[in-house]
């Protein structure tokens, strides 16, 4: 009851429309993280014919397996380099705007995943797949940033979380539009590879009419009235009510008042109060993406496969689960706390891989383990992991603090899916143990260091971090008097 009163004493047309325009960036990404899966073995065969017509020889079984991992995990690789840029852009365009000017790169990886079947060209796919990578580094810290900021405090992570739902319903999408029974096939899978095209065009057509962050105008620009009432209305737009504008407005001047005009990269890693966050950042992160989430992802067709006859429908399954979970999260990130749903998360997660070595010859246990595997995700470190960054870090590190957070996550999840085929032929079931152990040290790395987040404003959540720098001052202001003594 509570949670709706909240929702509808704060949400305006212009805040949803903004949320949702600006979402339909992961839902692109969900959905080309999903529809790789199920057509694998007719995106091979086009591999090895295109192979055959250049050397007329089939391509080796080593080679071709080599580089279908190359395939999956370059959108990754790609993303990790795309996360590069990421402070350059929201700090010089706005975070809605550089939304915008990255999107084309997922129009232009698109158009090239669909030429490669009339190209006869596998490096056209992979090279389509790259690009769109550099679009999916980018956007997936530009959203949450761009989210956190527009969002109001005690809705923040529900909102921010909404990130996590697109990306898993475009997860479903792809796996749905990859059955063979649909356009998984060898005539209209290219076609299937281009549909990100339909979100992509509707992001144009909406995203231009949403304000920008009123934290980036205000405490970025410096541009107070076009945060309040000058031409772009951002926060009253979003708002929609005047008390609360002003209230808002109060709290950000704060947050600028203890922030400093700029922050470099040697800043954000040399100064006190960003070493906690970025410890935090790194544990979640590092945790969430190791921890075999990705890996069934990316090959739980090929997984089944070797058990079940209809695989791909269980990847379905994989992949409905996956949404069910995000929606559950929206609800429980706000009520729950975001290190509560992490803690149940890791140790749920460490709990469900360890089972999975010891049942693997059950079939129908280890299909079970994978569901409760990726409703753990979904609860807590799937999404979190997204959006802790932007509300550990103060306004000027944010963008950074973002871009390194997607370096983290796509960095890991391409080092998953680049390495987790052969692992499984060298391991077997034991693989899973590996996972067991990332996320067991993410348990206890996050009940040691994460302070609770939910419902605090960035800059009481900021104040808890610059305390160490405080103490580390006074420590050197004495120890600089007792020498001079």
């Amino acid at each position: 009851m509570s949670t709706w009163w909240l929702l509808q004493s704060h949400l305006t047309a212009t805040l949803l429309i903004s949320i949702l325009a600006a979402v339909l960036g992961s839902l692109q990404i969900g959905y080309h993280t999903g529809n790789i899966n199920a057509p694998a073995k007719i995106i091979e065969e086009f591999f090895n014919h295109t192979w055959r017509s250049r050397h007329n020889a089939s391509m080796p079984d080593h080679s071709l397996t080599l580089l279908w991992s190359l395939s999956v995990s370059i959108k990754d690789f790609g993303a990790l380099l795309g996360s590069l840029g990421v402070k350059y852009l929201a700090d010089t365009y706005g975070r809605r705007n550089s939304i915008l000017i990255v999107n084309c790169l997922s129009v232009v990886g698109a158009c090239l995943m669909f030429l490669s079947k009339a190209s006869e060209s596998f490096e056209v796919l992979i090279l389509g797949r790259l690009v769109f990578g550099l679009f999916c580094g980018l956007v997936m810290s530009l959203n949450p940033l761009y989210i956190q900021e527009v969002s109001p405090t005690n809705l923040r992570g529900a909102f921010a979380t909404l990130n996590q739902v697109s990306f898993a319903s475009g997860i479903l999408m792809g796996m749905v539009a990859g059955l063979e029974t649909l356009l998984g096939t060898e005539h209209n899978w290219a076609m299937m590879l281009s549909l990100s095209l339909i979100p992509a065009l509707l992001q144009y057509l909406l995203l231009p009419f949403c304000p920008e962050s009123p934290r980036f105008l205000l405490i970025n620009r410096g541009v107070e009235d076009k945060a309040q009432t000058g031409e772009c209305h951002s926060l009253l737009r979003l708002r929609g009510n005047v008390d609360k504008v002003q209230t808002e407005l109060e709290e950000m001047k704060e947050e600028a008042a203890h922030t400093q005009s700029a922050v470099t990269i040697h800043d954000f890693f040399r100064k006190r109060s960003y070493r906690q966050p970025i410890i935090i950042v790194l544990i979640v992160n590092l945790g969430s993406q190791l921890s075999g989430f990705n890996a069934i992802i990316n090959y739980s067709t090929k997984m089944f496969q070797a058990k079940f006859d209809e695989a791909k429908y269980l990847t379905l399954g994989v992949g409905a689960v996956n949404v069910t979970f995000t929606l559950v999260a929206v609800s429980n990130v706000s009520r729950a706390g975001r290190r509560k749903l992490l803690l149940t998360g890791f140790i749920s997660i460490a709990v469900c891989n360890l089972l999975m070595t010891i049942v693997d010859s059950l079939r129908s246990l280890q299909v079970l383990l994978v569901f409760c595997l990726i409703s753990a995700y979904e609860l807590g470190p799937g999404p979190i992991s997204w959006f802790i960054a932007a509300e550990l870090f103060d306004q000027p590190s944010r963008p950074i603090a973002m871009a390194f957070t997607s370096m983290l996550n796509w960095g890991g999840k391409f080092v998953l899916a680049l390495l987790f085929p052969p692992l499984l032929k060298i391991l077997g079931a034991y693989v899973y143990l590996l996972f067991m152990m990332v996320a067991l040290l993410a348990f206890i790395l996050t009940w040691i260091r994460l302070p609770e987040t939910k419902g605090r404003t960035f800059d009481d959540i900021a104040e808890e971090f610059r305390g160490a720098e405080d103490i580390q001052a006074k420590y050197n202001h004495l120890k600089w008097s007792s020498k001079t003594l």
